[in-house]
């Protein structure tokens, strides 16, 4: 299993990584640069990176279809969730943020399977609970419906579903903790809240390069077998969890800040890696140059396809 880096500057903070099938296409945001890209990826060659710059932080961003064509992207910014119709279009509101945007900012999000947009928020002060996850629904041109489905939280990431789409996966980054729920797409219900996977937190005084500490989970996908890939930030390498939380695989990444994967291609058997070169310390840099880029393996089971947001 060897990582490939693919053709693109590095991005501040890459985020929200989804392969496009339609276009033959891998789409990323840079957070803290403001920017979301994409990029058409082929066999042997890959196309220009196109960059699209947006008025706040996009934390993410999913693929849209309009009475059954796909028509753009809801891309969720600091201040709230937006539509826009084509690449480089209008951003059209659909709905303003409930929280100060002064400390807290939209996050991880994708769209559920049945069309709805799910985006969490990140408290930038880190010293309250105070991130929440929410779905927003506009199927078949409904005004949008928002619903608060999850919340105690520093950091919303690791958003994912299973692929009988019977359980919703959620992480609170700072608390090292991947929670489950069961869920149902007709009604939107969760239940049954529980703990899929736990780390332990940071050792005191712990800095990048010494041993002792495995990283804290961010962003997450799925594989057709059910297995949850969750990228370790800090720790320098991608877990391949089983159904049932167990380790499966341990995958050495080339950054120490892997931020999230995806999987796409034809097939769905090449597995891309968002990285962050942000804030990072030089001696990092220096060993992880690519840090930043984004990366990609071929793999064996095929990963869910993406989620489009429907309305």
């Amino acid at each position: 299993m060897t990582w490939h880096t693919l053709v693109a500057p590095p991005s501040e903070l890459g985020e929200s990584p989804f392969w496009h099938p339609e276009e033959q296409s891998l789409y990323w945001v840079d957070i803290p640069g403001r920017q979301i890209h994409r990029c058409k990826v082929g066999d042997g060659a890959n196309g220009p990176v196109q960059s699209w710059a947006m008025p706040t932080e996009p934390g993410s961003i999913a693929p849209a279809r309009t009475a059954g064509r796909a028509s753009g992207l809801v891309i969720a910014l600091r201040d709230g969730i937006y539509r826009a119709r084509q690449w480089g279009g209008p951003l059209e509101p659909l709905v303003r943020a409930g929280h100060d945007t002064a400390t807290t900012r939209f996050n991880d999000g994708k769209a559920d399977p049945v069309g709805r947009f799910w985006a969490g928020t990140m408290y930038e002060p880190r010293d309250a609970r105070q991130a929440q996850l929410f779905s927003v629904d506009c199927r078949d041109g409904r005004a949008p419906l928002v619903e608060l489905k999850a919340g105690d939280a520093i950091i919303a990431n690791g958003l994912a579903w299973s692929p009988d789409a019977a359980t919703v996966y959620w992480t609170d980054t700072p608390s090292h903790t991947i929670r489950a729920w069961d869920w149902d797409g007709q009604s939107n219900a969760m239940s049954r809240r529980r703990v899929f996977c736990q780390w332990p937190g940071k050792p005191e005084g712990w800095q990048p390069g010494m041993p002792g500490y495995g990283g804290r989970p961010d962003g997450a996908a799925v594989d057709v077998e059910g297995n949850y890939y969750v990228a370790m930030f800090e720790g320098g390498r991608l877990l391949k969890l089983s159904p049932a939380g167990e380790l499966l695989a341990d995958i050495a990444v080339p950054a120490r800040c892997p931020t999230m994967p995806c999987f796409g291609g034809a097939d769905l058997r090449t597995l891309y890696l968002t990285t962050a070169r942000y804030k990072r310390p030089d001696e990092e840099l220096q060993t992880w140059p690519d840090s930043g880029c984004v990366f990609s393996m071929r793999v064996d089971v095929p990963g869910l396809p993406v989620n489009f947001f429907r309305d």
